[in-house]
């Protein structure tokens, strides 16, 4: 099969799912966004779970090449400053150029509640990120241990759907809306200056 078409079928997949949701995400739907013959998709994707796994995979693959770009833009931040501003870029791509491969992958974490096979695929992606945050800790200078990387990611995991939602009260809330400010105060809570060390 044509591997350009299967791509571009894969993407619009992927901005399906982002825009549409779950129910949204049909053979017709794809063939649509990626302007091909209706049963285009169907023909590469015969089935519903060969359509979200086509998707599965697209943001698996997505996710690689973020955090090549990321290896590729310099070595990790040496301080806490540069952590927290790093930290902050993430989120801020998140809301915006990301927003719907991190949308699609929220998706399909719903359609993974009920298909073990699905929460297999895209066990890789979460995983990571323990030991990407772990890894980043550790440049930084600052402790990185396995409690620690846990409580960083889960903290920045927490705040990414409401930072998809966007709702301005939430936001301010929950210190988003200053997303250079959030990050400071979650690597402060992850792992205190010496300082704020409890005696």
């Amino acid at each position: 099969m044509n591997q350009d078409r299967r791509d571009r079928l894969r993407d619009a997949a992927v901005a399906v799912l982002a825009e549409a949701g779950g129910r949204g995400l049909t053979h017709r739907a794809v063939d649509t966004a990626a302007a091909v013959p209706l049963g285009t998709a169907k023909n590469y994707f015969p089935t519903r779970d060969a359509l979200l796994r086509a998707v599965a995979e697209r943001c698996l693959e997505q996710y690689r090449a973020v955090a090549a770009a990321l290896a590729e833009a310099g070595p990790a931040p040496t301080d806490r400053a540069g952590l927290a501003a790093l930290l902050a870029g993430l989120l801020r791509d998140v809301a915006g150029p990301g927003r719907p491969r991190v949308l699609a992958y929220l998706e399909l974490q719903t359609e993974a509640t009920r298909r073990p096979w699905l929460a297999a695929l895209l066990d890789p992606i979460g995983a990571a990120d323990f030991a990407a945050h772990a890894h980043l800790l550790h440049a930084a200078g600052l402790p990185a241990g396995a409690d620690r990387a846990r409580t960083l990611t889960l903290a920045l995991h927490g705040a990414i759907p409401h930072l998809l939602a966007g709702a301005p009260g939430t936001l301010a809330a929950a210190g988003l809306d200053d997303l250079e400010g959030f990050a400071r105060g979650v690597l402060a809570c992850a792992c205190p200056e010496p300082s704020e060390e409890e005696p």
